[in-house]
């Protein structure tokens, strides 16, 4: 019995020692791991790289830029459906284990021996923690070390955070392939859905995803994707989140993705999403533009961006389709060749609604053409074949027969025939270029921008970028600076030879487009007109320091030199800064800066930057106590006179009424702009607004060269406008330009500037207080004594400088 009794004792004491050196060993392993463990407490203040979102003015998309695709969505909006998936694939114990758990591994470790030696999936044993402790804190190496580091880590999160908190970390952190990172964006990415609007499949879909995504791509290997996507629906299923029989219903169903892409998600906004991207860029920074989960609210009008891009292009198009056809995009041999994949290996323009074809054959009826295989959503050409016929009257405007031009294997751009089905008109893309801005004349808001015929082609954006010089479009802003000080719309400058000496260079002698000289005319009548040499006599009577100074208020330059050939338009600006300027006049003279971003707001939603500087004094009121209506406190400074802004855009009015814009004569509405044509026609420019709407267009080659006699702002760009604003402004109301207080209309002959009773010839004209013509006038640039001046101080303006001020 006392030896039992000892025997006992030595088992109890061999046990305590063996006890005490285990738990002294799995404290100094605990404690030898611990010391180099990254810092936990990081996850409470983790803000992930998030996408930064760009919105047109009605809300819809128009672009996300991000390095990783990622939207964070707080635990509380993720949907208990896709909350289930998750669970169900990764970790179904999630709730009751404190971070490692035993069950789990047991499991993985039984599954493990019985397929040993089989070509059978392992199932894993890290719970959910252990997955954050992984994706955050340690590195993805595949090592005893790091499986008990992520051990130890899962443990401490476990009792730092709660699990609503750990969950909302792994479902935002998780790479679920095609660069999107995280549950809200692949929701978008694969099925352009919300996380709210997934149906079983597709979260069951999602779940399958985090082991290996590549080894489930819906694409490449759909049959392994849709094998796991329903091995996570029966785990739903055995775990009571999905009946038996919506498993089935499920399981049947194909996997059918809806690929978001990463570009521009408006069409035609290509070169709008640009700058913007590249504003962003310059304001904030790389690290806040692809991580910092900016959302961009910007002005952008969807249906005035695509009807912007339609009449650019077609007026691209127009004109050079004029000068006929050049040659085909690029010639590929089809003999005895599948050519539809040859013409698929051909890198088309896809911002552009037409098709690449193959010249089949030809004669001189018609061309056979293929047409190149569409994409699938996985990006592969179709195996299909479409083919169809160019005829003769498809390509007539290349004013040749078929035969003479197009031979087989050409590869050219086609359009099909609304009209005739399987028939198709031949296109080329044009060698002109240009730009168009479409702004809001009041805050300059711009609402479209289109920067060339192709963004795939070039993004060069030549609203922005594109240094022109403006030609005649520069002459209202020299007027402008005339009525500013002494001139009236009724002053008469002469239109007759000018000359300027210039020290060791030829004497210069501007002329007018025509070539001829036309006397005696009045300010309005040299605008309506455009004569340069009006123009040139008046700048230098007003002085060109005087107009340099205006120039750079309206933003036009920055610093423009005071030479005479400028008032000419001679210097280079934007498209961009011209239409601001202009939509300052359409603003009364108040300054305006053109913005394409009204608002951003940081990840948390608060306002970092907003365009309208405005203070609205009654915009905070909750509910209505009778108070005064909210007002606006305009503090812009006023960069012309309201009055000056007026006789202008008068002025300007006449342009299109009786001048050089007519072509938007016909659209039955107040309208203003202004026509500007370079030397040897190298550009063309009409820029015209109404009380709303400001529309900057140019064109021009990249390279300028001529572009052919009568290649003029009124016959190449003013019909863009026209097409433009004839949609654009269909159904609004023809609202007349505001007169501002002060102004006299006085009823003139707008030949002779004098006042004039009723007749042909007579306009109401715009007066400041003590201005308006006496009976006489006189002439800006006469000499003193001249017998050819009119009567009535004829050198009174040359002497004092204002330009006939009565």
């Amino acid at each position: 019995m006392r030896l039992i009794l000892r025997f006992l004792g030595f088992l109890f004491a061999l046990g305590t020692v063996v006890l005490l050196a285990g738990a002294a060993g799995a404290t100094y392993f605990v404690w030898k791991y611990s010391q180099d463990l990254p810092d936990y407490s990081q996850l409470q203040n983790y803000e992930p790289p998030v996408m930064t979102r760009v919105h047109a003015a009605d809300g819809a998309l128009v672009a996300e830029y991000a390095k990783e695709r990622r939207l964070y969505i707080p635990i509380q909006s993720v949907p208990k459906l896709v909350i289930e998936a998750f669970l169900s694939a990764e970790d179904k114990n999630f709730y009751e284990h404190g971070g490692v758990d035993p069950t789990g591994i047991i499991r993985a470790a039984s599954v493990f021996i019985q397929n040993y030696g089989k070509n059978v999936r392992t199932q894993g044993a890290s719970t959910i923690t252990q997955q954050v402790a992984k994706n955050f804190l340690l590195t993805n190496e595949r090592s005893l070390d790091r499986k008990i580091k992520e051990a130890l880590l899962a443990l401490r999160i476990e009792r730092a955070y709660s699990k609503d908190r750990i969950l909302e970390l792994y479902l935002n952190e998780i790479y679920l392939g095609m660069g999107a990172y995280g549950i809200a964006a692949a929701a978008l990415v694969y099925f352009d859905k919300s996380v709210d609007e997934l149906n079983v499949q597709e979260a069951a879909y999602l779940a399958a995803l985090p082991k290996a995504p590549s080894n489930y791509n819906p694409f490449r290997e759909r049959a392994r994707a849709t094998d796991r996507r329903n091995w996570v629906i029966d785990r739903m299923v055995e775990n009571g989140f999905v009946t038996p029989q919506g498993g089935e219903v499920a399981k049947k169903t194909a996997i059918e993705v809806t690929p978001r892409p990463s570009g521009a998600q408006i069409f035609a906004a290509e070169y709008y999403a640009e700058e913007v991207r590249r504003q962003i860029y310059e304001r904030y920074g790389e690290g806040k533009l692809y991580a910092g989960g900016l959302s961009v609210r910007t002005p952008l009008d969807p249906k005035l961006q695509a009807l912007a891009k339609k009449t650019l292009t077609d007026g691209l198009v127009r004109y050079d389709e004029e000068r006929g056809w050049r040659k085909p995009v690029t010639h590929i041999e089809i003999a005895g060749e599948d050519w539809g994949v040859k013409l698929g290996e051909v890198k088309e323009l896809g911002d552009i609604p037409w098709r690449l074809a193959v010249v089949l054959d030809v004669n001189k009826d018609n061309a056979r053409i293929g047409l190149q295989p569409l994409r699938g959503k996985s990006g592969a050409r179709s195996t299909d074949r479409e083919v169809g016929l160019i005829p003769a009257d498809g390509a007539k405007w290349t004013r040749r027969p078929l035969p003479q031009f197009l031979r087989a294997g050409d590869v050219v751009y086609v359009e099909p025939l609304a009209d005739r089905a399987g028939q198709f008109r031949l296109r080329q893309p044009p060698g002109v270029e240009g730009a168009m801005v479409v702004m809001e004349p009041t805050t300059g808001r711009v609402l479209a921008l289109s920067g060339g015929f192709s963004f795939d082609e070039s993004q060069f954006n030549r609203a922005t970028q594109a240094m022109r010089q403006p030609g005649s479009s520069f002459k209202p802003f020299v007027y402008s600076t005339a009525l500013d000080n002494g001139y009236t719309p009724s002053t008469i400058v002469m239109d007759a030879p000018f000359e300027l000496e210039q020290q060791g260079q030829a004497t210069w002698r501007p002329e007018n487009y025509s070539g001829k000289f036309y006397g005696p005319q009045t300010l309005r009548f040299g605008l309506e007109q455009s004569r340069n040499v009006m123009t040139v006599r008046l700048a230098n009577d007003v002085g060109m320091p005087i107009v340099a100074e205006y120039a750079k208020r309206f933003g036009i330059y920055d610093d423009m030199p005071p030479l005479l050939s400028f008032a000419l338009g001679a210097g280079e600006t934007t498209l961009m800064r011209m239409t601001g300027a202009y939509a300052m006049i359409a603003n009364g003279g108040r300054k305006v800066i053109p913005s394409l971003i009204d608002r951003i707001q940081d990840r948390y939603g608060h306002t970092i930057y907003r365009h309208d500087e405005r203070e609205c004094r009654g915009c905070e009121a909750t509910k209505w106590e009778s108070q005064a209506e909210p007002t606006l406190i305009d503090r812009r400074p006023v960069v012309l006179d309201p009055m000056t802004a007026y006789q202008i855009t008068s002025m300007m009015e006449g342009v299109v009424q009786r001048g050089t814009g007519t072509a938007l004569k016909e659209l039955g509405k107040p309208i203003a702009g202004k026509t500007g044509t370079t030397n040897d026609e190298k550009d063309a420019w009409f820029i015209g607004f109404t009380p709303e709407i400001v529309v900057g267009v140019y064109l021009g080659y990249d390279k300028p060269k001529p572009m052919g006699k009568g290649s003029t702002g009124g016959l190449l760009s003013a019909p863009v406008v026209r097409d433009f604003m004839k949609v654009a402004i269909a159904d609004r109301p023809a609202i007349p330009f505001r007169v501002p207080a002060g102004i006299k209309l006085v009823r003139i002959d707008r030949r002779s500037g004098q006042r004039s009773g009723p007749g042909d010839g007579t306009i109401l004209e715009a007066f400041k207080p003590g201005t308006a013509p006496p009976d006489g006038y006189s002439v800006v640039g006469y000499s003193n004594g001249d017998p050819a001046a009119p009567a009535g101080e004829p050198d009174r303006a040359v002497r004092a400088g204002t330009g006939g001020l009565y």
